[in-house]
Parts: structure tokens; C-alpha cells; sequence
């Protein structure tokens, strides 16, 4: 049985960091994402990552590009997302998603979903 379990989150003040943990158990994946809802809001892509023969690839949604990083570790099948310099519009409910194909942007092209971890930043 397939399990994306998050860890992590909890509440910073502004400029602040976490990291965010995506521990995968049943089986590994080649595609993983990190998504975002804030109340109100349409679940967002936040970042993601590819692996290939010939390495991985990194995506980063344009809002966190240079804040945020994503990285996994193999050996733990867990993927990790790195985010700092938080401000108060990173508030949300982060997702890991896995088993993505075609654009791993879009939501619907995931197999997989956690349950989520709140992040509130306070300002």
C-alpha cells in the first residue's frame, strides 16, 4: 500500500525557515511534488522533482524560486522540501504528491497525495 506521510510543519515568524519532509513507503517514485492551498485558494504547485537516468531535474513555482529547494534522499525514500525566508503568503497546507507524469505542475497528474502539514507563517 502506497503512503506519502508529511512532517514539518508548524508555525515561524516571517524570514523565517523549515524544512518539510514527504516519507513514501509501498514504493519509490521518479516524480514527486510539493502543492500548496491557502484557505480560499485553488491548490498550487510549489515545487518538483524528476529523477532520470541521467540525474534529476528541479521545478520551482516562480513565488519561491530562490527560497525554496527540493532534494531527495534515496536511501530514506523521502523527499525533502528546504524553504526560507518564509513570509505570511507562504501560509498554507503544503501537499506532497508523487507518481506525477506529463506536467508535474498540474495537480491531476498525480497518483498519490499526502495528507498535508500546515505552515503558518506570522508576520
Amino acid at each position: 500500500q502506497v503512503q506519502l506521510v508529511e512532517s514539518g510543519g508548524g508555525l515561524v515568524q516571517a524570514g523565517g525557515s523549515l524544512r518539510l519532509s514527504c516519507a513514501a513507503s509501498g514504493r519509490t517514485f521518479n516524480t514527486v511534488g510539493w502543492f500548496r492551498q491557502a484557505p480560499g485558494k485553488e491548490r498550487e504547485f510549489v515545487s518538483g522533482i524528476i529523477w532520470s537516468w541521467n540525474g534529476a531535474s528541479t521545478y520551482y513555482a516562480d513565488s519561491v524560486k530562490g527560497r525554496f529547494t527540493i532534494s531527495r534522499d534515496n536511501g530514506k525514500n523521502t523527499v525533502y522540501l528546504q524553504m526560507s525566508s518564509l513570509n505570511v503568503e507562504d501560509t498554507a497546507v503544503y501537499y506532497c504528491a508523487a507518481g506525477g507524469r506529463g506536467n508535474l505542475r498540474i495537480t491531476d497528474n498525480y497518483d498519490y497525495w499526502g495528507l498535508g502539514t500546515q505552515v503558518t507563517v506570522s508576520s
